[in-house]
């Protein structure tokens, strides 16, 4: 097998196979080539892992149509839910919630309290994040029964729908990563057309696929800008696949790669610098082998071989912001904000991507009465409908207050956290009981996960 040289690549690769005598999940860290089997008995032929966001957990389906989420760290294993095997299931921008479709409902799963709901969305499939986590996109057919895309709010409101679709069913919709585009195929299995839609226009452009008009498991490129896919061709005697890339709106395509297999799944590497695929089909329904090619170089390389292997996906490359940290000995308090922001006051930093804004409140006992206090404010700063959402912040009761629709274009998508000080902070005369921040709706969690106090 050729090594892969490892300053071309990154992170690691998250397969399903047998080659412990059981299908399980499995780890391929291509930089030096070890792999590690992470499961012992809890995944399926069907099982495919889908990594959260910050490349720390993998959800996936496994025996017993069972959810599972494994932490790659300490390799505990949560059973959350039962669903139908062919689901997909997608992580929240911050690594928190799991998001599927069952029993015709959208369902929300927060797998750090092990808690739900569900929005009910008769026939919907194919639920995904936007990158603000507080939208998902989401396919369910519209009244003459042909599939549309839509999107919602988190809560369930302003749900709209996003085309115009006559083509009958759409399958394998996949948002872009930075939201601005969807994939799908249509319209079915024997032949297999992939389509995008820009969400901003409605647009369509059709990629030409290959020879058969059989192309499958379409996957974003991370720049949101390429699509890579498996198409199908033949020679007698035998099927086979070409690894294929096209551009977002087609008339870029190019071949990298042959599979022995009729169709692979394919994974792009965190830098988008290189394509994992499987082969190794020899005749047989189940690929043996992992492959890696270059986009550029292509050069493509067998990097591990043995038991059946069917499902792969490679992990998110992490984006590390550069940081600076807030600390204020006025207000107790202390966490990492954007460096490229600048403080505009004592209790105020502003830049580009956002910002945020201290302060202490002075109130009663009761933290969900002083969440809705401010969330419902007579000037209604967060809209007239916000959300409210009770959570801990360092063992301490807490809220996020995430605006509506309507919320006023000058408050900046502006939201807040509130939290109950561990002690008393006296600032001036005043003793207050309540630390809040203020930033805009993108920023809002990450900041606020990480506060701590002083």
């Amino acid at each position: 097998m050729q090594a892969v040289p490892h300053d071309l690549v990154q992170g690691w690769i998250a397969y399903t196979s047998d080659r412990g005598g059981n299908f399980d999940i499995w780890l391929y860290r291509p930089q030096d080539g070890l792999t590690m089997q992470l499961t012992q008995g809890l995944g399926a032929e069907f099982s495919v892992p889908y990594w959260s966001p910050d490349s720390r957990r993998i959800a996936f389906i496994g025996i017993g149509n069972v959810v599972h989420v494994l932490d790659t760290v300490t390799l505990s294993v949560a059973r959350i839910d039962q669903i139908e095997t062919s689901t997909l299931l997608d992580w929240s921008p911050d690594s928190r919630f799991l998001a599927y479709v069952k029993n015709g409902s959208i369902v929300i799963y927060n797998t750090f309290s092990h808690s739900s709901y569900a929005i009910r969305e008769p026939g919907a499939s194919d639920v995904q994040w936007f990158p603000s986590g507080m939208e998902l996109l989401f396919a369910a057919p519209d009244a003459t029964g042909n599939t549309q895309l839509f999107r919602i709010r988190n809560d369930g409101t302003d749900r709209r729908q996003m085309t115009q679709n006559t083509d009958g069913p759409l399958h394998d919709v996949r948002l872009s990563p930075d939201g601005t585009f969807a994939l799908y195929t249509f319209p079915g299995a024997s032949i297999s057309i992939i389509a995008t839609v820009d969400l901003a226009t409605g647009n369509i452009y059709t990629l030409e696929g290959g020879p058969l008009a059989k192309n499958y498991f379409p996957a974003w490129s991370p720049d949101s800008r390429s699509i890579a896919y498996s198409a199908t061709a033949y020679q007698e005697p035998n099927y086979y696949s070409l690894i294929q890339t096209d551009s977002r709106t087609g008339q870029s395509q190019r071949t990298l790669a042959v599979s022995d297999c009729f169709a692979t799944t394919v994974g792009w590497s965190p830098d988008g610098g290189r394509i994992a695929y499987l082969s190794g089909c020899a005749g047989v329904e189940s690929a043996s082998e992992l492959w890696i090619v270059g986009v550029k170089e292509k050069a493509p390389a067998i990097v591990l071989r043995g038991g059946r292997i069917t499902a792969l996906q490679w992990s998110p490359g992490v984006r590390r912001i550069p940081e600076n940290i807030y600390t204020s000995f006025v207000y107790r308090v202390s966490f990492p904000y954007p460096a490229s922001w600048r403080r505009v006051s004592e209790e105020r930093y502003e830049g580009p991507s956002g910002f945020f804004q201290v302060s202490a409140i002075s109130a009663g006992d009761r933290i969900s009465e002083v969440c809705r206090s401010e969330a419902f404010h007579p000037l209604m700063p967060y809209g007239s409908s916000p959300r409210i959402v009770m959570t801990t912040i360092q063992n301490q009761e807490a809220c996020f207050i995430f605006p509506s629709a309507d919320q006023p274009a000058e408050m900046n998508t502006q939201a807040a956290l509130i939290v109950r000080y561990p002690r008393p902070v006296q600032i001036g005369e005043t003793f207050y009981n309540y630390f809040i921040l203020w930033a805009d709706v993108n920023h809002i969690r990450q900041i606020g996960r990480r506060l701590s106090f002083l």
